[in-house]
């Protein structure tokens, strides 16, 4: 398995697990003090009650720490090693080996008798970490998939005839029937946890290197599918990650059968007759000679005709679940409409930010009378010092740079808080939204340089600077003047209409 580029080692696996060997990651000597709060996966989209500690802790440490225990663990899978970390801390163990029938792979995620984890966020966190660190997942869907592995192995906790039937003789050789999957209650984890998370036969960078089939079984969708939103959120990011899936598989099986085409190709241009070799007892000989040279190759592509079949079974397997699931989620929020409360009283809509240190946030709808929230949008990268409504919908400046990802201008429903529709332009992280009559005003970033466009309120640009412009621009407008700064600094006047400078 090959290392990531550009990624820093992480020296010294012992002496990180040294550093954690007493940290409390939410402070596991608060047992005799604190409290337990049985609801947290009510908040986290399943039904399995995780029991976490919540009282005070002895130590806090940051989001990064915690990822890190996973991600160093990732690290060391993604550069070979088939067993890494302490048995008595954290520890993976990677069992990847020859076809046993339709069973899987695993890779083993142990909690040791010391470990201070207490609260499933930070599981997840440490999941994540490992995730990212060992398959290159991006930070979001690592996030998703430790979700789905955490719920997962919840729902099949203890069930030795489970794990048996879905996973190869070799993986379950390392568990006992009283250890695998992970119990609802936080003091059940340390040394009696092994965390199963179901490999695909992709590669290591691939999207499918995490099996999502078996994360996303029937018993897991019905467990989320109790909570009292149904678990849509997580439901509809799993269908948009498997349909990626799918995509990568078919772009996969392309780029294999245009390798496969070429060199079919050559092969025929190469060949020849044995009349055109006969003239000659040394020509004929080296007529055989080149024949077989040949076949060789042609046996060869075999390989790459499997491979490529695989990726078109893949992409059609996974294009499947989505659409399944998409009908499934589309006929629970129907039941959510059937059911609504016609007493309830119209929502305010606000914005509510995701996180203490960025303007990314979701819509949502307010209960006047109660303050409590109604209604939240699935879209949580908005920027909320953006937002703004015309025409009966609002429009900001929504996504992040990340994957397929872009940022640009998108269009919410009033009523619904699904986004519907999205400029075509990339803007600039920093951008504002500037609004002059029926105008929009926004940063586009392109090819390195910024500048300023104006764009109608169906998200269509009119009309971009031949200027580029300061990130941190802002615009005035003083009748048919706009007011704005170049890339040095510099203040220019522009015509609001067409952007040019006057």
């Amino acid at each position: 398995m090959k290392s990531p580029r550009n990624r820093p080692r992480l020296h010294s696996i012992e002496f990180l697990y040294g550093f954690f060997l007493g940290v409390m990651i939410t402070g596991v000597s608060g047992l005799l003090y604190g409290q337990v709060n049985t609801d947290e996966l009510r908040n986290s989209r399943g039904s399995v009650d995780f029991l976490n500690y919540e009282g005070p802790v002895a130590r806090i440490d940051s989001r990064a720490q915690i990822r890190g225990i996973g991600y160093t663990l990732g690290v060391a899978v993604n550069d070979g090693a088939v067993r890494t970390g302490p048995l008595n801390r954290y520890f993976v163990i990677h069992s990847v080996t020859e076809p046993e029938g339709d069973k899987l792979d695993a890779d083993i995620f142990g909690l040791g008798d010391t470990v201070g984890v207490d609260h499933i966020r930070n599981l997840r966190l440490i999941i994540q970490g490992y995730l990212e660190g060992a398959y290159r997942y991006s930070a979001a869907d690592a996030s998703l998939l430790a979700q789905y592995i955490t719920v997962y192995n919840a729902v099949y906790r203890g069930d030795w005839d489970y794990f048996s039937s879905r996973y190869k003789t070799p993986v379950m050789q390392h568990g006992t029937p009283e250890k695998v999957g992970l119990s609802p209650r936080f003091n059940e984890w340390p040394g009696k946890t092994l965390i199963y998370i179901p490999l695909g036969n992709a590669q290591p960078d691939s999207l499918s290197a995490v099996d999502t089939t078996a994360l996303t079984d029937a018993k897991v969708l019905e467990e989320l599918r109790t909570d009292a939103d149904q678990g849509i959120e997580q439901r509809k990011a799993m269908v948009e990650f498997k349909e990626r899936e799918a995509d990568e598989a078919e772009e996969k099986a392309l780029i294999r059968r245009e390798e496969i085409a070429a060199a079919k190709a050559a092969i025929a241009e190469e060949r020849t007759t044995p009349e055109e070799a006969q003239q000659t007892e040394e020509g004929f000989t080296a007529w055989e000679a080149g024949e077989g040279e040949l076949e060789d190759r042609e046996g060869a592509l075999a390989e790459k005709e499997a491979a490529a079949e695989a990726a078109e079974a893949l992409a059609e397997q996974k294009i499947a679940e989505a659409q399944e699931e998409r009908k499934s989620i589309a006929e629970d929020q129907q039941g959510f409409t059937a059911n609504e409360n016609p007493e309830a009283p119209p929502g305010i809509i606000a914005i509510a930010l995701v996180g203490p240190s960025s303007p990314m946030s979701r819509i949502v709808k307010i209960n006047p009378l109660t303050g409590g929230e109604l209604k939240r949008s699935t879209l949580d990268t908005i920027n909320a010092r953006t937002v703004t409504f015309i025409d009966d919908k609002l429009i900001a400046i929504a996504g992040q740079n990340q994957g397929n990802g872009a940022i640009r201008l998108v269009a919410i429903d009033l009523e619904t808080l699904e986004m519907i529709g999205q400029g075509a332009d990339d803007l600039h992280s920093e951008s504002l939204l500037w609004v002059n009559g029926a105008d929009l005003y926004g940063i586009t970033a392109s090819e390195g340089n910024l500048y300023l466009a104006r764009f109608n309120t169906a998200l269509e640009r009119h009309a971009l600077s031949v200027i580029t412009v300061h990130p941190f621009a802002t615009l005035t407008f003083q009748g048919n003047m706009l007011l704005t700064q170049r890339s040095n600094g510099d203040a220019v006047i522009l015509n609001p209409g067409d952007l040019t400078e006057r």
